[in-house]
């Protein structure tokens, strides 16, 4: 096997989706998982089969991707803006699939709904979650103004389920419990003001990996209905460091070859930023871990180099192979075309990365 190569262990794998489906079932929460994670059919329904209400993804390619092979529950999980280009390719999903889009303001409704009534077959009407802000300070209204937009949506003809966030601020030491706290309190006073509209709210949507275990579901009487994690099927060394799990639930790794081994404390790899990515939050001590080599950090990351420096710890030699944890899994898995499943220590099959590169 040439390297770099990505490897995903099945055990692992399996044992991620297992913990999460039964987690969620435990507390009534709903369990619709982010599959721009892992961008793999396989993966998806075998999240399906282990009760996942559907699944959620970030554009229409990705959509398509999974509406073509069958999965007929499909939350895009962004505020959409729906423009010539996109408009048939959203008729077409809403035509294929039970589709839900995201909207956070009132002129990505009405350009939603435009689109969608030019679709005269269209029996079954997009439904659409409005998305609000609880603490990322990214896309979303503020959870007060949920109301107005759910409002628009439905004079406007589209299905209104409810809201949706995402705590994404759950990404950082000390922040998960502090993330899901936020994500309530938003998502509870956004249901408060689609109430106060007249509309009721039956999804309340959210969820990171970081922050899933302590989201405030049903059973501890919180007013998230469904969570959208998506790195726990595979986890990587941020949820690592951030307790989110341990090195032995990491289920995806990338195998690399050592090129040079230059001076006596450093060692060349040949997974650079290609495979790697570049995502290195300031509070992660390197680009990925190295189980192997635990002393060691990744510190230099170009295209087709990675340069590790051992510290008083061993060094591998030249022609050595060494696994590498990556920072952050989505960006590393759609930087490949395949995955090397591994079985028991041996590479069995060969899945492809689906909706790779399917990024509009």
């Amino acid at each position: 096997m040439a390297t770099p190569a990505v490897l995903v262990d099945v055990g692992r794998l399996d044992r991620n989706l297992h913990a999460m489906a039964a987690s969620t079932a435990r507390r009534g929460l709903a369990l619709r998982p982010h599959v721009k994670t892992h961008k793999s059919i396989e993966i998806a329904r075998c999240q399906l089969r282990q009760g996942a209400a559907g699944i959620s993804v970030a554009t229409l390619g990705e959509a398509e991707t999974f509406a073509e092979a069958g999965l007929g529950e499909i939350f895009v999980a962004y505020p959409l803006w729906i423009d010539q280009e996109r408009a048939p390719r959203l008729r077409a999903l809403a035509g294929q699939v039970r589709l839900t889009a995201g909207v956070d303001s009132l002129a990505s409704v009405h350009q939603l709904a435009a689109a969608v009534r030019r679709h005269a077959k269209l029996e079954v009407p997009v439904r659409v979650l409005v998305e609000v802000d609880c603490g990322l300070r990214r896309s979303g209204v503020a959870p007060a103004d949920a109301g107005r937009v759910a409002v628009a949506a439905a004079r406007a003809g589209l299905a209104v389920d409810g809201v949706f966030t995402f705590p994404g601020h759950s990404y950082a030491p000390g922040m998960p419990a502090r993330a899901a706290a936020d994500e309530a309190a938003a998502l509870a006073d956004a249901a408060d003001s689609l109430a106060a509209a007249g509309l009721p709210c039956p999804v309340r949507s959210g969820g990171s990996t970081p922050s899933a275990a302590q989201a405030a579901g049903p059973g501890d009487g919180g007013p998230v209905t469904e969570l959208r994690p998506g790195v726990y099927a595979y986890n990587d060394a941020q949820q690592v460091i951030l307790g989110s799990c341990t090195l032995d639930e990491v289920a995806l790794s990338v195998l690399a070859t050592v090129v040079s081994t230059p001076a006596p404390d450093r060692f060349v790899l040949d997974a650079g930023a290609k495979v790697l990515g570049y995502d290195r939050p300031a509070w992660v001590p390197g680009h990925g871990l190295l189980p192997a080599f635990p002393e060691a950090t990744v510190t230099g990351l170009w295209e087709h180099h990675a340069v590790a420096v051992t510290g008083a710890g061993p060094r591998p030699a030249v022609g050595d192979r060494v696994v590498v944890v990556p920072n952050h899994v989505c960006t590393v898995v759609n930087l490949v075309d395949e995955l090397h499943v591994v079985r028991d220590g041996q590479v069995v099959e060969r899945w492809p990365v689906d909706a790779r590169g399917r990024n509009s």
